[in-house]
């Protein structure tokens, strides 16, 4: 059978996400922004094509002679072309396509107070001011390689502390960057380990008895919720569509109709959302938190600073499907400022996901976002926005590190100093979603039934998903951080066939 909307989607997935597996024929150059973004400072001029007719300039050529427009750079070799400058523009160009170290010019005025002017220049944009200097600031070199990343040979020890400890030997400043390797090692192996379920494929599945025995839970008077619950709790989302397509094919009845009839309340709600194929639940969550008064942004920050790629696109292509709407534009519309640009950023699904860690790329990347935020007036949101919408979960979590070793806190703090609001949760969501994605779900269910009342649609949305992806991960994570067992919270916020319902899809 194939998913309405998905053709070709097995009838048997593995255990995993529910999403419809990765199509290897997906082109991505369709999309409407760059596949690779640059580093935040990059140049923002096309790249000028030689052969062009000469424009009128209203600076002097390059020489071999220093001049005041030459960002400290000596003329190209004579054996080669001149690049042709642009017309109207205010800087020269330049053959490659790396961005130019702006020359700061030294002016004490141009300088914050109390800080001292650089001794050499750091690669940013031409609006950017002069910082104190960070250890490996030399500007990038030509690319080496495919990859998004220069490989520069990192300057700076790689310690726990950006400073040696009072007393510390060479013996054990050694040691410290043993440990700091081997920590750092784990710490992103330990993020991309495979989460664990708690619902599984059903072993020896036969969806035609499962169909027979809901179909005898439903008829007659009464309903038996026992038997419900332990036929779709116990299934993945594929199983229980087949189950479905039996049940049709038996009876000539729609099985989701049934249950409307047969169940109620948020017990109802819950059992209609296992039965969503998960693309199209997805969807009309995005949908639901778009529409009516208000916006539910924690909705719209937990599913879109959680999918990886393939599972935003497939989510984009359902909605788009269903209510015939672009989700970027529904998302434009509804949310403003840079929030809107951290969504719309994600909403395309183009992070990097590959496995390869670049400490030098992430040393660099840590100091972008340190000149872009604490060591500025006001905050530079673009540059947070760019590493952290496009860098994959280990290059961010090497990030991380680099950013702590810096300037002694973590990275979390700075963003809370810098950021507020909805754009503040988003962006750390998505380094708690880097660091442990189980420990974020674990705060996000926590929030949904702590206090008055409870956040039931959260609840129900996240034990639907999570149970077929790392439901295990995150009762462990909850165990951690609350002193009691997820099981415990639910049994007590909920109640009924509701409650008997959830835990059988947390239990395992």
């Amino acid at each position: 059978m194939s998913y309405p909307g998905y053709p070709g989607y097995p009838t048997y997935p593995q255990a995993g996400s529910g999403i419809p597996p990765s199509n290897p024929n997906y082109e991505t150059s369709s999309l409407s922004y760059p596949l690779n973004p640059g580093y935040p400072g990059a140049s923002p001029y096309p790249p000028q094509s030689f052969g062009a007719p000469p424009q009128s300039s209203p600076y002097p050529p390059f020489s071999n002679q220093s001049s005041p427009y030459s960002f400290g750079f000596n003329a190209p070799p004579t054996s080669f072309a001149p690049p042709v400058p642009m017309q109207n523009c205010p800087y020269p160009t330049t053959t490659t396509s790396q961005p130019l170290p702006y020359q700061t010019s030294g002016d004490p005025s141009q300088s914050y107070p109390g800080i001292p002017p650089l001794a050499q220049p750091y690669p940013s944009g031409p609006n950017v001011q002069p910082y104190p200097q960070v250890p490996n600031t030399s500007a990038y070199p030509p690319m080496q390689s495919s990859s998004p990343y220069p490989s520069v040979p990192s300057t700076t020890p790689q310690m726990s502390s950006p400073y040696p400890q009072m007393g510390q030997t060479s013996g054990q400043t050694a040691q410290a960057h043993q440990n700091f390797q081997s920590n750092l090692s784990c710490s992103v192996m330990s993020t991309y380990k495979k989460g664990t379920p708690t619902v599984r494929p059903a072993p020896d599945f036969n969806p035609r008895n499962d169909a027979e025995i809901l179909r005898k839970a439903m008829k007659g008077f009464g309903t038996d919720e026992k038997a419900i619950i332990n036929v779709l709790c116990k299934r993945t989302n594929a199983q229980r569509l087949e189950i479905g397509v039996q049940f049709k094919t038996l009876y000539g009845k729609d099985l989701i109709k049934d249950l409307k009839s047969e169940l109620s309340g948020r017990f109802e709600d819950l059992i209609l959302a296992l039965m969503t194929p998960l693309p199209q639940f997805y969807a009309v969550e995005i949908h639901e938190a778009l529409s009516g008064l208000g916006t539910d942004e924690q909705c719209l920050i937990e599913v879109l600073c959680t999918l990886n790629n393939h599972e935003i696109r497939t989510v984009r292509a359902a909605y788009e499907s269903m209510y015939k709407r672009c989700l970027e534009d529904d998302l434009a519309s509804d949310t403003s400022g840079n929030f809107k640009r951290l969504l719309r950023s994600l909403c395309i699904g183009n992070r990097d996901e590959s496995y390869a860690v670049d400490p030098a790329a992430a040393t660099q990347d840590a100091q972008a976002l340190l000149r872009a935020g604490e060591l500025r007036f006001g905050t530079d949101e673009s540059t947070f926005n760019a590493i952290l919408c496009s860098r994959s979960y280990p290059q961010l979590m090497q990030i991380f590190i680099e950013y702590e070793r810096l300037t002694g806190h973590d990275f979390q703090k700075a963003i809370k100093n810098e950021f507020s609001g909805d754009i503040e949760e988003g962006l750390l969501a998505i380094v708690k979603s880097v660091r442990n994605k189980a420990g974020f779900f674990a705060e996000r269910l926590h929030d949904s039934m702590a206090g008055m009342g409870t956040k039931d649609r959260t609840l129900i949305r996240i034990c639907a998903t999570r149970c077929e992806v790392d439901m295990a991960d995150i009762k462990e994570a909850f165990g951690s951080l609350y002193g009691k067992t997820l099981e415990s919270f639910i049994a007590g916020d909920t109640s009924g066939d509701y409650k008997k319902a959830l835990l059988a899809l947390i239990e395992g």
